[in-house]
């Protein structure tokens, strides 16, 4: 049988629907390599426990005394490596967009977690960007229109030929193993050029990184057939 030989997958779960998080803890209990390490109801529970080592935080965008987002940022700021999937049945443009400007690195309904969760889990804390291409290609759709808007675009620290295909790809909604294979690159290579962009950047996320570059036209708009 197979066993992961590095310290297991820390999960912390937030959401105030009990039912929920024990189904989900059930189920990522049972699988090796990841070990669910708390379960918190609310932004402030979730923040406090997130000073602890967590790899991957699940959690609700709606919860009691805020959002999901407000949550993300707090933690990304504490700790900027922990990995956060927005759990939710919400799915309207600005909740999306919302989630994506504080850092999360994945978008989840709650009526596929049952399902999804597990790789969720993995594929957050490999560095996978975790929307459908559909998704991302309507985000990429809402972003071109602030380009016919008046807006001041921030400096940033120029790109360099790599990068922006890298980026390219990225917006394109290619998997990390898609994107070495596009341009000859091993997996430790493609994490240091993500890692440039999103210091140049100073974004949080992939997903940010993405919304980032669309806006300021930095890469061009993905294709529609992508989104199939």
């Amino acid at each position: 049988m197979d066993q992961d030989p590095v310290s297991p997958i820390r999960v912390l779960l937030v959401d105030d629907h009990q039912l929920l998080t024990d189904a989900l803890a059930g189920l990522l209990g049972r699988e090796a390599g990841i070990e669910v390490v708390g379960i918190a109801p609310t932004v402030r529970d979730a923040t406090s426990a997130a000073v602890e080592q967590i790899d991957v935080v699940v959690i609700d965008y709606a919860l009691p005394d805020g959002t999901g987002a407000e949550a993300t940022r707090a933690i990304k700021e504490r700790s900027p490596s922990t990995r956060v999937i927005i759990l939710t049945a919400i799915t309207d443009d600005e909740t999306v967009l919302d989630a994506i400007r504080a850092g999360a690195d994945g978008y989840l309904t709650k009526d596929r977690a049952s399902e999804e969760v597990v790789n969720a889990v993995r594929a957050a804390h490999a560095g996978e960007i975790l929307l459908p291409r559909a998704v991302v290609y309507e985000i990429a759709e809402r972003v071109a229109l602030t380009r016919r808007r008046k807006m001041v675009k921030q400096p940033v620290e120029p790109l360099t030929p790599r990068e922006l295909e890298v980026l390219t790809a990225l917006a394109e909604g290619l998997s990390s193993p898609e994107i070495c294979d596009r341009l000859f690159i091993a997996q430790n290579t493609l994490r240091t050029h993500v890692q440039n962009i999103m210091s140049k950047l100073r974004v949080h996320s992939k997903l940010e990184a993405v919304a980032f570059a669309l806006r300021h036209e930095l890469v061009p708009l993905p294709r529609p057939e992508l989104a199939s």
